[in-house]
């Protein structure tokens, strides 16, 4: 799965060697006119990628730029999962599509099935309420209980929408995938009939906004290190940069977390900083030792670094270093 359709283009032109994938789903529709030319140019693009859609513009958007394609463009119908139980007025969930009921998806399919330089290839239902909201919140047992009702009540509702829907569209169009599920969602979603491929990223590298999920446990697989340069007062160091804030609502639970050694803190009046980063416990600590900070979700790590040092064996070692798309010059948004 890739977030843009530049990206996407990139992994399947691959490198003399070949693509570096051939089977993308672009997980957002894009409006980049230049990108989708270029898709529907290029045989090999348009046969290993599926961009996503919700509403006609969408189909307009890519038949504008491909009035004559080398072969149809595959576009997948993204589904609204939020749950509802009073109407839009009481919404759980995020703002993605606009495509919500059984009709709604058909009226989309019939859509595209009537455009010849399109190709109905899946459906996309991704539930963000119930797979990256954690229903185990430390200190607050009140809400975790509220929460996990919430998260039950909808996943009772989506999962009979999801299949209402699924077979709503098989009957204009046959496809060739549904794709459902998240990191927190993965153990329910793959009961459901209707989903045919599960979608998981963040959790892979266990970042600590995945920590307090009962349905699963995992263990921290991706940590970055800051040295100490500076020891400003008794009990305090001062680590170089660190400042790298997850992407959501502004609380602190998109700061990363101080994790090794252990006992440290932020200082409350700086936190994590973009150039300096003050931790408060740490009187053993020395300029030129490291500390070890989890990321609080999956993409500050490559969006900061270059390459990620791949670790195994006792005593660890480093047993192989690949880049990140900084590394390979790539920026996508």
């Amino acid at each position: 799965m890739a977030y843009t359709l530049p990206e996407a283009l990139w992994l399947a032109a691959g490198t003399p060697d070949g693509p570096l994938s051939d089977d993308i789903l672009v997980g957002y529709p894009t409006a980049d006119t230049r990108a989708l030319a270029r898709l529907g140019r290029e045989p090999l693009l348009a046969r290993s990628i599926t961009v996503m859609v919700d509403d006609p513009h969408h189909l307009d958007l890519i038949t504008r730029a491909n009035p004559d394609p080398v072969r149809p463009i595959k576009v997948c119908i993204d589904i609204d999962t939020s749950w509802q139980p009073l109407g839009p007025r009481l919404r759980f969930g995020t703002h993605r599509s606009p495509v919500r009921t059984p009709a709604q998806a058909a009226a989309l399919a019939r859509a595209v099935t009537r455009r010849p330089q399109l190709q109905l290839d899946g459906i996309m239902a991704y539930e963000a309420q119930i797979a990256g909201v954690g229903d185990a919140p430390p200190g607050h047992p009140a809400y975790g209980h509220a929460l996990r009702w919430f998260q039950h009540r909808s996943r009772i509702e989506l999962a009979r929408r999801r299949a209402a829907v699924v077979r709503a569209v098989q009957d204009i169009a046959d496809i060739r995938f549904v794709n459902g599920g998240g990191t927190g969602s993965l153990h329910t979603t793959a009961r459901e009939r209707a989903v045919t491929e599960l979608g998981a990223g963040s959790g892979l590298y266990q970042p600590r906004l995945f920590d307090h999920y009962r349905g699963f446990t995992a263990t921290p697989a991706a940590l970055f290190a800051l040295p100490v340069v500076r020891r400003p007062a008794p009990g305090v160091a001062t680590a170089l940069g660190g400042g790298y804030l997850a992407s959501g609502t502004a609380d602190c639970q998109r700061l990363p977390q101080p994790y090794l050694p252990a006992g440290l803190s932020f200082s409350p009046t700086e936190g994590a900083g973009e150039v300096q980063t003050p931790l408060i416990g740490a009187g053993a600590l020395a300029i030129g030792d490291r500390v070890w900070m989890r990321h609080a979700k999956a993409g500050e790590l490559c969006e900061r670094f270059t390459e990620l040092h791949l670790v195994d064996g006792a005593p660890p070692q480093v047993a192989a270093s690949v880049p990140t798309y900084r590394g390979e010059g790539q920026a996508f948004l």
